[in-house]
C-alpha cells in the first residue's frame, strides 16, 4: 500500500467489532455513524434504482447486460441459416462497396460456399436458403457499378467547371 504524506489513514478505517457484541449491532452503528458524518450524501446514482433490479427477475440478465456493455452484434447469436439469409437481404449494399469484379466474384462464390455447408449441416434451427446466382449479381452489380462511375465523372465534371483554374502561386499559398 501505498502511503501519501498528510492523510491519516485511521479515518477510513474502521474499529474492530468489540467482543460479544453482535455483529449485525456493530454494524449498524458503523452505518449510523457513517451517516452523521455525511459520508452517504450526493453519491452518484442516488435516488435512483438499482439498474439490475430495476426489471423482474431475468435468469439472462448478465449475458444481456454483457452484450450490452462490449457493444456486441446480436446478430453472431442468431442461428447461422438465419445469419446468411440476413445477408442475402443486405447482398446489394454489400456489392456496392466492393470496387472490382473480382473481388464481388470472391464474395459471392465465398457466399455459395458457406451456403452449401450450412445446408449439408442441417442441425439446429433449419431456415431454408438458397445459394445465389452468381451470374445474374454481377449482372446487376456491372449495371449499379457504371451507373455509379458515370455520377462520380459528372460530378466531377461539374466541380471543375465551377472552379475557376487558379494559378500555380494561388494553390501553393492557398
Amino acid at each position: 500500500m501505498q502511503h501519501h504524506v498528510g492523510v491519516d489513514w485511521r479515518a477510513y478505517m474502521t474499529e474492530r467489532k468489540p467482543p460479544g457484541m453482535k455483529t449485525e449491532d456493530w454494524v449498524e452503528g458503523q452505518i449510523q455513524q457513517a451517516q452523521r458524518r455525511g459520508e452517504f450524501d450526493d453519491l452518484e446514482g442516488s435516488g435512483k434504482p438499482l439498474p439490475k433490479l430495476a426489471d423482474a427477475h431475468d435468469p439472462d440478465w448478465w449475458v444481456k447486460d454483457f452484450i450490452r456493455r462490449e457493444k456486441i452484434e446480436t446478430d453472431v447469436l442468431l442461428p447461422p441459416s438465419v445469419q446468411l439469409r440476413k445477408e442475402k437481404q443486405a447482398l446489394q449494399d454489400k456489392l456496392a462497396v466492393l470496387r472490382t469484379e473480382a473481388e464481388v466474384r470472391d464474395y459471392l462464390q465465398d457466399l455459395n460456399r458457406r451456403i452449401l455447408v450450412q445446408i449439408r449441416d442441417a442441425t439446429g434451427v433449419v431456415v431454408p436458403v438458397g445459394p445465389v446466382d452468381e451470374e445474374e449479381m454481377l449482372a446487376q452489380w456491372r449495371e449499379g457499378h457504371e451507373a455509379r462511375q458515370t455520377r462520380r465523372a459528372a460530378a466531377a465534371k461539374q466541380q471543375s467547371e465551377a472552379e475557376p483554374k487558379r494559378t500555380f502561386w494561388q494553390r501553393l499559398f492557398s
